[in-house]
């Protein structure tokens, strides 16, 4: 965030903060690549038949942005997942359609970036998205492994 300095009477400076409203990710994303998806599969301790059918996916992204209440879907012909939240607001999010756990997650906005922390049994789980162009990217954490995803926005 910046700051901008506005001179008042007398010399005396007045100092502003500059906010600026979040990026709107609503939209309908197509998969363009990913790197290092195996790895934060491991990291997760997901079988290997699972990962091999995960390799092979190019799920879509699908975003609703209403205020601070968003909608995730991740879209594939092999398994949904949708995720609802209120940004800054904790709740339980039950992730065994991915690795059978549940975790305590709260999503955030940090400057233009949309950042999810997944607090439970895996250490350094999380995402993050963002938004350059058309592009939306998002790096996914676990353990020590990252995961990086592009997306193309198609309407």
């Amino acid at each position: 965030m910046g700051q901008l300095a506005n001179r008042v009477a007398g010399g005396a400076s007045l100092r502003i903060s500059a906010w600026t409203m979040p990026p709107n990710l609503t939209g309908y994303y197509r998969f363009v690549s990913q790197k290092n998806l195996e790895d934060y599969l491991q990291a997760l301790n997901v079988n290997m038949a699972l990962r091999k059918i995960a390799l092979l996916l190019k799920p879509d992204k699908e975003i609703d942005q209403q205020g601070n209440h968003m909608t995730v879907k991740t879209l594939s012909t092999f398994r949904n997942y949708i995720l609802k939240f209120e940004v800054g607001v904790e709740f339980e999010e039950d992730l065994r359609i991915v690795d059978g756990r549940k975790c305590q997650t709260i999503v955030t906005w940090e400057e233009e970036q949309l950042v999810c922390v997944q607090k439970g049994e895996v250490p350094n789980r999380g995402w993050r998205l963002w938004l350059e162009g058309q592009m939306l990217h998002q790096e996914v954490t676990a353990r020590d492994a990252v995961c990086q995803c592009v997306f193309r926005k198609v309407k």
